[in-house]
């Protein structure tokens, strides 16, 4: 090693997840969407029509599609949060052309 040069490897990030997928966080939600769902089957035994049973896996299917891992993005929770960001914060542009002056000479 020479003048304190090294290389990172590409994958160095996903050492830092649990399992190379996930972070604490996305774990918790997953854990408190399942924990829910056994809650809703515990407290809504009596129900066994459609939308009970609905109502009893929704919180386990959407803490499972947060955390999914999707491509060029850690997972469907970030890529959200990326693109409201993107829609809701404002954006500036800046012009750095040039003015084109009409053939009459005119601004």
């Amino acid at each position: 090693m020479r003048d304190n040069l090294y290389l990172i490897p590409a994958n160095s990030k996903k050492g830092q997840l649990i399992f190379n997928l996930f972070r604490g966080i996305d774990l918790a939600i997953f854990a408190l969407g399942i924990g829910l769902s056994i809650i809703f089957f515990i407290v809504l035994q009596d129900f066994n029509d459609l939308f009970s049973s609905l109502l009893k896996i929704l919180p386990a299917c959407l803490g499972g599609f947060l955390v999914v891992p999707v491509p060029n993005y850690h997972n469907v929770m970030e890529f959200i949060k990326d693109m409201l960001k993107f829609f809701f914060n404002r954006r500036v542009y800046r012009w750095r052309g040039w003015c084109v002056r009409s053939e009459y000479g005119e601004d």
